[in-house]
C-alpha cells in the first residue's frame, strides 16, 4: 500500500501560511533542499489543493529549463514533470496528462490511490488538502518543517483535528538555515 506523507513548512506557532497565503517567512538552504530531494525520490505522485497546483504548474514544469536553474531547479522541475498530480478541486473538472482531479467522493478516491501499486504520494503544504485529508485520518507520515518565526495568525496546520492522533517520532534534524524538521509516522 502506497502512504501519504505530507511535508509541509510550519511557523513556530503551527501555521502553514500568513492569513493571505503568504509563504515569504519560509527559509531555505542548499542542505535542506537537498534533504527533501531526497525524499521526493520516495514518491511518485504529488497531491494538491486546487490553488497550491495552480501556484506549482505555473512554475516547476518549465523551472529546470531557465538557464540561472540551480541544481533544486533541476531536481524538482524533473521530479514535478514524471510524476503523477492528484488534485482536489470543487472547481476543475477536466483531463489533463499525468493529472487527475478529485472533487467527489474525496476518502474512496484517495484509498483507491493508495491501494494501487506504487510509491509514496506527497503532499507539499497544500492546506486545504492537508486538512481534507486529516478529516479521514489519510495521512500516514508527517514532515514538519518547522521555521524560526512566529506569524501570530494565518492558516493552521492543525485546523481540522478533531480526535486524537497519536503519532511515532521517527527523526528529528536541523538545518543551518534555522529550520527543523520533524518526522512522524501514525501509530
Amino acid at each position: 500500500m502506497r502512504k501519504i506523507v505530507l511535508s509541509v513548512h510550519v511557523s513556530l506557532d503551527g501555521f502553514m501560511a500568513g492569513v493571505n497565503g503568504e509563504m515569504d517567512w519560509i527559509q531555505f538552504d542548499d542542505e535542506l533542499f537537498d534533504f527533501v530531494g531526497e525524499f521526493t525520490d520516495q514518491a511518485d505522485a504529488a497531491l494538491y489543493g486546487r490553488v497550491t497546483w495552480q501556484m506549482m504548474e505555473s512554475y516547476w514544469p518549465k523551472a529546470g529549463d531557465k538557464p540561472n536553474a540551480t541544481k533544486h531547479d533541476l531536481h524538482h522541475s524533473k521530479w514535478y514533470n514524471e510524476v503523477e498530480k492528484i488534485v482536489l478541486s470543487k472547481t476543475i473538472h477536466e483531463q489533463k496528462d499525468k493529472t487527475t482531479f478529485i472533487h467527489g467522493d474525496i476518502f474512496n478516491s484517495i484509498l483507491d490511490l493508495k491501494n494501487k501499486p506504487g510509491k509514496n504520494i506527497l503532499i507539499f503544504g497544500s492546506p486545504s488538502a492537508a486538512h481534507e485529508l486529516m478529516i479521514y485520518n489519510l495521512i500516514d507520515e508527517y514532515w514538519v518543517f518547522i521555521n524560526p518565526i512566529l506569524l501570530g495568525r494565518g492558516i493552521p496546520l492543525f485546523a481540522k483535528i478533531e480526535n486524537r492522533i497519536k503519532l511515532q517520532p521517527l527523526m528529528t534534524k536541523d538545518f543551518p538555515c534555522g529550520v527543523t524538521a520533524m518526522h512522524f509516522s501514525i501509530v
